[in-house]
């Protein structure tokens, strides 16, 4: 591949997590969240796959407006539709799953506006080389989950990272 960008998904980040009114701490439940990308082949078309084992917790204040994210993503769980692909990120040019299994990101700071988060700033840990990232959220939206009749809080946020860095 030529110079590629990365796009990195954190679709459902805070999914379907049971929040009270009041700060706490939660495990961010790993079936419904997990990170997705996207990388330009060549210019020819977008290439997408995603991590399916995602794991980490949330601490959010919903009166403050206060935070903090860890997530954990299984880089082996790496998945594109095609074994061979699959097999090549993996290895040491790209993934390098067996030197670096994991990607974290963990949050410094949330952005408000008109009191919900819309911007996660943080660090991403990647191949043992970790960089400021900016996660903007696109959805947040905290509710009466209907199936575990708890509250519950949702989000999709998404990074841009480029592979030359």
């Amino acid at each position: 591949m030529s110079a590629v960008t990365p796009r990195t998904v954190l679709a459902a980040l805070l999914a379907c997590l049971a929040l009270p009114l009041t700060a706490a701490e939660y495990d961010i439940d790993p079936t419904h969240t997990y990170a997705s990308f996207a990388i330009d082949h060549f210019g020819f078309s977008t290439q997408r796959g995603r991590f399916n084992a995602t794991t980490g917790t949330l601490h959010f204040d919903e009166e403050t407006g206060t935070g903090a994210v860890d997530i954990r993503i299984d880089a082996t769980s790496l998945d594109t539709g095609f074994d061979l692909r699959d097999t090549v990120l993996r290895g040491s040019e790209w993934f390098n799953v067996k030197d670096h299994p994991d990607i974290r990101f963990r949050s410094q700071r949330f952005i408000l506006s008109d009191g919900l988060p819309v911007a996660v700033e943080g660090t991403l840990t990647l191949l043992g080389e970790t960089r400021p990232m900016r996660l903007e959220i696109q959805r947040f939206k905290c509710g009466l989950n209907l199936v575990v009749r708890k509250r519950g809080c949702g989000a999709d946020a998404e990074g841009t990272l480029r592979r030359s860095e």
